[in-house]
């Protein structure tokens, strides 16, 4: 009897093996392939038998990288073969993980496929630093964006909140500060710089949106995550 595929989008959390979930776990176990993110600790793929096909598509900021299409097609492809596939990606699938294509070719070909959570770096990594993300008095709520395309956020809205985590924005630090100073922000305005969250080699820069540029002048600011607001003053630890 032929076996059927089926194709597992496992949220990897920040990457960092202490932070995959048992479900995340059990299902490496079992893969018979991983198609999985650059930013994925390598350790993770210590949990897959040794026959288990490990192919790295890329996925991170500045770096070459397989081409969505290629990766639906390759999942599909995987799957029509009967086996069972665990797409790892770093974070939370449905939280800027590029879910949405990948599960329409899927769902195309006729593939079963299951999502699985996982912790994103935009909650962990804040709690990583010390930062709370909300406070009854300077925090009472919080949004989240990639600034990868910076110019295609709405940050007239976005220079209102009162906290805000931005992802994947490194890069583009000083035409987010230059547009949230545009929008009424102001430059005394608190922010944390995380890099590398959850990993023995992270770093945390504190400052203004007035200083942080010259704080991390040099730095090469790849993966971080950014957070602005008031409550980067709570940090427990710095």
């Amino acid at each position: 009897m032929k076996q059927t595929g089926k194709v597992y989008l496992v949220g990897a959390g920040l990457g960092n093996i202490d932070y995959l979930t048992i479900r995340g776990q059990q299902l490496l176990a079992q893969a018979d392939v991983v198609v999985y993110d650059a930013l994925v600790d390598t350790q993770l793929l210590q949990l897959v038998s040794t026959n288990c096909l490990k192919l790295n598509v890329g996925k991170r900021g500045g770096l070459p990288s397989t081409p969505q299409s290629e990766i639906d097609s390759l999942l599909v492809k995987q799957c029509q073969l009967g086996k069972q596939v665990v797409r790892l990606k770093s974070g939370d699938p449905f939280i800027f993980g590029r879910s949405t294509s990948e599960i329409q070719a899927l769902i195309a070909a006729g593939c079963e496929f299951e999502v699985v959570p996982g912790i994103s770096s935009a909650l962990a990594a804040p709690l990583l630093a010390g930062i709370p993300l909300t406070d009854p008095v300077l925090s009472r709520g919080f949004a989240v964006v990639t600034a990868h395309e910076p110019d295609a956020l709405d940050w007239e809205a976005l220079a209102r909140m009162e906290t805000l985590v931005i992802l994947m924005g490194g890069r583009n630090l000083s035409e987010i500060i230059q547009h949230l100073e545009k929008n009424g922000r102001s430059l005394s305005t608190p922010i944390a710089i995380i890099r590398w969250a959850g990993f023995p080699q992270q770093q945390v820069w504190t400052s203004t949106l007035e200083n942080i540029i010259e704080q991390t002048s040099g730095v090469s600011l790849s993966p971080v995550v950014i957070v602005i607001g008031e409550v980067v003053q709570l940090a427990t630890s710095n």
